[in-house]
């Protein structure tokens, strides 16, 4: 390939109906020419302006697994732990049962949502105190799950090491869960940071969860204002956001105005209740897919883009 066309190559733009991932039955989107426009500034920006923003539980886990057995949510890995008190386990039960069902109420607004998630973390904090507890249980009961994590997920994870863009993973859940799960899946590599609720100790017993308390409602960028991390991604303004939940869409809020989005939303419970909702909040949804395909190809098209970049200066400077 000539200068010339190396040089025309890196500026021609993608069109949607060529990315074979994006046109499978399973992905649905409500606006592919903006899919489709995002998706080129994503490509002509590269690498150095990309971020990626993602859910925990059920978005990197998998919803489905090929057995039908049950991958348990960050928390039901720590609730798994064998010397936890029984009567932990009873109160915290009735916890989920009071506020799972307000959490996924459609119809309740969120403010109202958010005083109720408020008072359960509150309450949780409060039941996981006074008595001791050891971390190498958490990482007993994760070391069973670590396979558990979405097809090609180490893929995706090698990915965005070597092409150094930074990943969040922002979790309501469980953060000690989080990091054993990732860790001894090998994908928690330096560009990985986890923001979650973590356990705290006083004098050898349990003190609650360290703040600030991340719920569902909250989990977004604004409240890692002034950290290490806001400053190491505030200027990356080019962002894939996966998550779940309809909730996990808002987890880039905070970010600039003028930042390019792309939302992932994996839909798998209640599909056709659901799917109207998930069409107008996330750009792509997907059915049923317990794989790391898509945002793989969205990656592989930025690196593409990015070696023909380099390929065409170095002829430049020649």
């Amino acid at each position: 390939m000539g200068c010339d066309d190396q040089q025309n190559a890196a500026k021609s733009s993608l069109r949607i109906q060529d990315i074979a991932v994006l046109m499978q039955d399973h992905c649905r989107m409500l606006d592919p020419a903006k899919v489709e426009r995002i998706i080129n500034e994503f490509v002509q920006g590269g690498p150095e302006r990309m971020q990626l923003v993602s859910d925990f539980d059920y978005t990197i886990t998998k919803q489905r697994t090929e057995d039908g057995s049950v991958v348990p949510s960050s928390f039901g890995i720590f609730n798994a732990c064998q010397s936890l008190p029984e009567s932990f386990k009873t109160e915290s039960d009735k916890l989920y049962h009071k506020y799972r069902p307000i959490e996924i109420d459609p119809h309740m607004p969120i403010p109202e949502k958010v005083q109720y998630m408020v008072e359960w973390w509150t309450k949780s904090g409060a039941l996981t105190t006074g008595f001791p507890f050891d971390q190498s249980e958490i990482d007993q009961i994760a070391s069973k799950y670590k396979n558990a994590l979405r097809d090609r997920t180490h893929e995706f994870f090698a990915d965005l090491q070597r092409l150094g863009i930074p990943t969040l993973v922002f979790s309501a859940g469980l953060g000690n869960s989080v990091v054993s799960l990732l860790r001894q899946a090998n994908v928690m590599h330096p560009n990985v940071k986890v923001v979650s609720n973590f356990l705290q100790f006083r004098n050898g017993l349990l003190d609650g969860f360290q703040q600030p308390m991340i719920h569902t409602f909250n989990k977004n960028e604004t409240v890692l204002d002034g950290s290490e991390y806001y400053n190491l991604v505030h200027t990356r303004d080019h962002i894939i956001v996966m998550g779940d939940s309809l909730g996990d869409a808002d987890m880039a809020s905070g970010v600039p105005a003028s930042s390019h989005i792309i939302k992932i939303g994996f839909l798998f419970d209640h599909v056709e209740a659901n799917m109207d909702k998930y069409m107008k909040t996330f750009d792509i949804v997907l059915v049923d897919d317990q794989t790391m395909d898509v945002p793989r190809a969205l990656l592989a098209l930025i690196e593409k883009q990015h070696q023909l970049k380099q390929q065409s200066t170095a002829q430049s400077s020649r």
